[in-house]
């Protein structure tokens, strides 16, 4: 993973691998926006709206700041069962102030105090190694 500054906040460049991929349709019971069909203007580009919450499956692209009151999250990508996590964690993030946990496409779990899963900004890749983050194809964000 790796988190670069965008418009003063951090966004996280996660490189997934198939386990983890592999991990995220056994969360749609668990996770409170499965689909990211809320507000989608505000935290899903169109072309993220799928099951991975990306334009590359292995690739994920989302703002690390948690939607409760603006913490941000810390990295845990281990699964299995650590203080703070239930026994059966996949790996994901977890919002230490308030307990907020996101699976590894940034989609909230049910009854945390986080309200919607992590904002996905609009982005392109402009070769396979690039990413231009806070603009796409149909202009700015």
């Amino acid at each position: 993973m790796r988190t670069v500054e965008w418009r003063g906040k951090p966004v996280w460049v996660l490189k997934r691998t198939p386990e983890m991929l592999a991990s995220l349709p056994k969360l749609d019971g668990e996770v409170a926006d499965p689909a990211s069909e809320r507000n989608p203007d505000e935290f899903t580009p169109e072309y993220c709206i799928n099951k991975h919450r990306s334009r590359k499956p292995e690739i994920l692209v989302a703002v690390g700041i948690c939607t409760h009151l603006g913490c941000s999250p810390s990295t845990k990508f281990v699964p299995g069962p650590q203080p703070s996590l239930p026994d059966d964690w996949a790996g994901g993030f977890l919002c230490p102030c308030h307990g907020s946990t996101f699976d590894i496409a940034g989609r909230v779990f049910k009854n945390k105090p986080a309200p919607d899963n992590l904002v996905v900004p609009r982005h392109m890749y402009l070769s396979d190694n690039k990413i231009l983050i806070g603009k796409d194809e149909k202009g700015e964000a």
